[in-house]
C-alpha cells in the first residue's frame, strides 16, 4: 500500500469521506461542512495511533482548544487507523472532547495523501503522515499542512488561522 495521491493544496476540493467514530456512528465530511446540518469549517487531522505519546499530546491540545476553535466556527475531527473501540478507550482515558474517526484500511488517508512514504528514525517507511487540514464551508481545502509536529502544532495552527 503506497500513498500515490498528490498532496492537497489550498483551493482543492477536499476528498469526501464517511467513517465510523468512537461511538460507532457514521460521520461524513458533508455532514460537518457548510452543506451539512452542523455546517462549518472543519479541522481534519490525521495521526498514526491512539494512546501513543505524540498522538495523545496532539489530541489533548485539540481538545483543550476546542471551545475557542468552535467559537471561530471550526469543528475538529481526528482520523487514525485505530478501530472505533480503541478510539473510545482513548477518548475515555484522556478525557478528549474532539471527535475521533476510524480509517482502518487507510483509504481516506491515502485520498488525502496522509499515508505513504515517510522517514522515521532515519529509515524510509510506509505509514501515516501526521497532517492537518482546514476545510471551508464549501468543501474546499483552506489549509493543508503535512509532516506536522505533535507538540505545539495546535498553537501554530491557531496562529495561522489568526485565532491568537
Amino acid at each position: 500500500m503506497t500513498g500515490t495521491t498528490d498532496r492537497l493544496t489550498p483551493g482543492d476540493t477536499a476528498p469526501a469521506f464517511t467513517l465510523t467514530d468512537d461511538t460507532g456512528a457514521q460521520v461524513s465530511l458533508a455532514d460537518l461542512t457548510g452543506s451539512g446540518p452542523d455546517g462549518s469549517r472543519v479541522v481534519v487531522y490525521f495521526y498514526p495511533a491512539a494512546m501513543t505519546p505524540g498522538c495523545t499530546k496532539q489530541a489533548c491540545d485539540f481538545s483543550d482548544s476546542l471551545d475557542s476553535l468552535r467559537g471561530a466556527g471550526l469543528t475538529v475531527v481526528g482520523i487514525s487507523p485505530d478501530k472505533p473501540e480503541k478510539l473510545a478507550k482513548f477518548r475515555e482515558k484522556e478525557g478528549l472532547t474532539i471527535r475521533l474517526l476510524s480509517d482502518p484500511d487507510r483509504t481516506v488517508m491515502q485520498q488525502w495523501a496522509a499515508y505513504g512514504e515517510k522517514t522515521m528514525y532515519g529509515k524510509t517507511v510506509q505509514g501515516v503522515i501526521r497532517s492537518t487540514f482546514v476545510v471551508d464551508a464549501d468543501g474546499k481545502v483552506e489549509v493543508a499542512q503535512y509532516n506536522v509536529k505533535a507538540t505545539g502544532h495546535v498553537a501554530k495552527l491557531r496562529r495561522d488561522l489568526g485565532l491568537d
